[in-house]
């Protein structure tokens, strides 16, 4: 379909588009007039990131899975330009510790135990569960009653990492490292696009030794405003959309883009509901975990920008009229899920973050941990993708 053959009736949402579109509207508005503009416009960047992550299919959990099985690093490599852009546009905010006024500071953490089994463990739970931290969203947001199981075990097990949290924070760790403290703006930046190149280059090794040429992107099956409306977009340009909906989470939150601190939130207030104390954790005795658990789920930022997501998804997944929820899931399957979900929970939070708050958000604030996070997060995914044949899901 070409520009001049597109219809515009043709991109209109459906009822479920119909329902995010206002969601996202009155829900700026309302979370506007309660707790100020910015937390409105953050829901919109939510949704903004939910149908930037669908229409492009920007999954880590499918990449990772191609490249260990077949060699294919075309995701590897749009991973590579994502992190190369957000470095460029973090590392001078954070060296400064503003950005239009607003002071800013990077996603810092250890170099610690917690990381290297956390991120082991969530890339097993990346395969099991069918998805990431982002990837769980869009998808569950897109409809996909499965990743919706995920999801409820993946909020189950961050809150079981809460509870374990201090036992974690009381095995050896280094500090943490910043490349922008260690380097500069400048030199930081040079070290890590030297890097994202390094690991580019591999992936097209490794590709052409196997299979003698790159792999192309599918002729999409329409273009120009449809295409945008309708999807699907090219991964390189979801890829770069990321890296901006990013460096503007720092602009409008004061830090990056982050996805499961707000799932532990969620499963401590259930468990309040269940007649638990997650007060008396030493996680929600500090200042900021105390003041979320008593607040509403409203009053936080990662929350808000999640429920974003899944409205920015359903919204996509409607215009691409792809919005087929069914809730027929094969046992295995949902075993699969359940443990992968569980394993991703407590997996990020032991690990100070996921494949966004820890990997993407991480090396883009030049924190080492974001390094140690990719390595052991990519050995987990090479023992998920040897697990998934036993519960039927296939390559």
């Amino acid at each position: 379909m070409t520009d001049a053959t597109f219809r515009p009736s043709a991109s209109l949402p459906g009822v479920p588009g119909l329902g995010a579109l206002a969601a996202l509207g009155l829900g700026a508005l309302a979370l506007g007039a309660a707790y100020g503009p910015r937390q409105g416009a953050l829901l919109l960047l939510g949704g903004a990131l939910g149908l930037t992550l669908y229409h492009a299919s920007f999954g880590f959990t499918s990449a990772w899975r191609v490249f260990i099985l077949d060699g294919r690093g075309r995701g590897l490599r749009a991973h590579m330009a994502m992190l190369a852009l957000a470095v460029v546009l973090f590392f001078p905010a954070i060296a400064s510790g503003s950005l239009f006024d607003l002071p800013v500071k990077g996603s810092l953490a250890p170099l610690s135990t917690g990381v290297v089994v956390g991120a082991f463990l969530f890339g097993i739970g990346m395969q099991m569960g069918g998805g990431c931290a982002s990837g769980t969203l869009f998808t569950a947001g897109g409809g996909n009653a499965r990743m919706v199981l995920t999801l409820l075990f993946f909020v189950i097990g961050s809150v079981l990492g809460t509870v374990h949290f201090d036992w974690w924070l009381s095995l050896p760790a280094l500090e943490p490292v910043s490349l922008v403290q260690s380097f500069g703006a400048a030199g930081g930046i040079a070290l890590s696009l030297l890097l994202f190149a390094g690991i580019a280059a591999l992936t097209v090794l490794v590709e052409r030794r196997r299979h003698g040429a790159l792999e192309r992107e599918a002729p999409a099956p329409r273009q120009g405003l449809a295409r945008f409306a309708r999807g699907p977009w090219p991964v390189i340009a979801g890829a770069l959309a990321l890296a901006v909906l990013n460096f503007v989470t720092l602009a409008l939150a004061g830090r990056p883009w982050g996805i499961t601190s707000a799932f532990a939130l969620w499963g401590a207030k259930g468990a309040v509901l269940l007649g638990f104390e997650p007060s008396q954790w030493s996680y929600w005795q500090t200042p900021a975990n105390a003041r979320a658990l008593s607040d509403s789920v409203f009053a936080d930022i990662t929350s808000v920008m999640n429920f974003g997501i899944v409205a920015g998804a359903m919204l996509a997944s409607s215009l691409a009229g792809r919005f087929a929820p069914s809730l027929r899931i094969p046992l295995r399957s949902a075993l699969a899920a359940v443990i992968g979900g569980l394993l991703l929970g407590y997996g990020a939070r032991i690990a100070y973050g996921c494949n966004i708050g820890a990997y993407f958000s991480g090396i883009a604030s030049g924190s080492l941990h974001g390094w140690l996070w990719l390595v052991a997060a990519f050995a987990g995914n090479m023992v998920g993708v040897r697990l998934r044949p036993l519960f039927a899901l296939g390559r």
